[in-house]
């Protein structure tokens, strides 16, 4: 006999991506239901926290979580659909990878995927919302791990140091060494590079 009726139950999902703007490297997403009766002290924004407190904190948020899922868009997803529509994309994945059905999921940003569930997009939300916030732990550092395998392939190009972003140190070693196939080809700076190495 089931003593509690399963529809009462309430699953909020908090949903964030990490990895838009960078040059090189996959897309990730990540969705988290948080546990009401274990709750995870500190969660905020990942921007706004230590690489050493991201670290600290998401194993936690795997253990008492709910239920949590990490998802991706590959670089080649990226380049044939867009950078916006593959990371849509890797939040669906993440949200279909949870393993239950949530009663609503909760996007951070102006933008959603198309889900079967009830959506809501809140701007700022990994700063305001404790699920979000979590799930942008866990996409961060999924894909700062996801980076540091890169440098192990491509060393010369220092993916430990800039994480793909477009720094100074970044493009210096882009026009050192030309585009890998971890490179974002159709992103500005590396596109022109790639036309350029081609001609």
């Amino acid at each position: 006999m089931i003593s509690i009726d399963e529809r009462a139950i309430i699953y909020i999902a908090g949903v964030d991506e990490a990895g838009r703007g960078p040059l090189a490297g996959d897309v990730f997403a990540a969705a988290v239901v948080l546990s009401p009766d274990h709750p995870i002290e500190g969660l905020a924004d990942s921007k706004k926290l230590s690489e050493k407190r991201r670290d600290f904190l998401a194993p936690l948020i795997k253990a008492r979580a709910t239920a949590w899922a990490i998802a991706s868009a590959s670089v080649a997803e990226i380049d044939d659909i867009n950078i916006l529509q593959a990371t849509l994309l890797a939040m669906k994945r993440a949200v279909e990878q949870l393993g239950l059905n949530p009663t609503e999921v909760l996007i951070d940003g102006n933008r959603a995927p198309n889900l079967t569930f009830p959506t809501r997009t809140i701007i700022g939300g990994d700063a305001t919302v404790a699920e979000i916030s979590a799930a942008s732990i866990l996409a961060k550092t999924a894909r700062d791990a996801s980076l540091m395998a890169l440098h192990a392939q491509y060393p010369q190009y220092a993916f430990d140091r800039h994480k793909g972003y477009g720094t100074a140190l970044h493009l210096a070693k882009l026009k050192e060494w030309g585009p890998c196939p971890a490179h974002r080809r159709s992103f500005a700076p590396v596109r022109a590079l790639w036309v350029n190495a081609s001609l």
